[in-house]
């Protein structure tokens, strides 16, 4: 007799995926990559460590994958703001936000790019600097837009230290609330570019 019925098929859950890059992200940015094991961050994001294999092929592919993530939104950000028109200065300030956001909003991320991204593979590594100079031209072709007064090699030196200003927040916590922590960071940022903060 021929058993005709039909085998369920396995379907993955999107958001699976999702949990763990978070999970990997928490984990890492609190006690470091090489201390951290599959097994833990498929405990921390509800599944077991084997299956995390059914998405990622290795660790170090799930930071590669969280680090890709969130340059392309940097990068993709960047570009809508270039595209969309506005003034020079109204769009350098809308990078200081995404760039206050990234820091911020997505602080363990941001820990976890600056703290690891040395133990990529070597390929990967090259890749996501292209990525993160390509971005960073963005804010540089703006400046020299801006600023006159500045040759390239100034701009550039001007935005290396604008973004160095958001990203200090990543090593030190004052206990600010972040309302205030980002405007903070935003006004400095903005004083080293030579813009004025927007007001209401």
């Amino acid at each position: 007799m021929i058993d005709d019925r039909v085998e369920p098929v396995r379907t993955r859950d999107p958001a699976r995926r999702y949990r763990i890059l978070a999970a990997a992200a928490d984990l890492v940015a609190r006690n470091g990559f090489n201390s951290v094991s599959m097994a833990e961050i498929g405990a921390a994001s509800g599944i077991t460590g084997s299956a995390i294999y059914r998405h990622f092929d290795s660790k170090s592919a799930v930071l590669v994958e969280l680090f890709d993530s969130a340059i392309d939104r940097l990068l993709d950000d960047a570009e809508r703001t270039l595209d969309s028109g506005i003034g020079l200065e109204q769009a350098l300030r809308e990078l200081v936000e995404g760039q206050i956001e990234f820091v911020v909003g997505k602080r363990e991320v941001a820990q976890v790019y600056h703290n690891e991204i040395h133990n990529l593979p070597e390929d990967d590594r090259r890749r996501l600097r292209r990525k993160q100079r390509l971005y960073l031209e963005e804010w540089v072709h703006l400046v020299d837009e801006l600023r006159s007064d500045l040759d390239d090699g100034e701009a550039r030196a001007v935005v290396h230290a604008a973004i160095g200003a958001i990203q200090s927040t990543l090593f030190h916590s004052v206990g600010l609330p972040i309302d205030r922590l980002r405007q903070i960071l935003a006004d400095s940022a903005l004083a080293i570019l030579g813009v004025a903060p927007a007001r209401a």
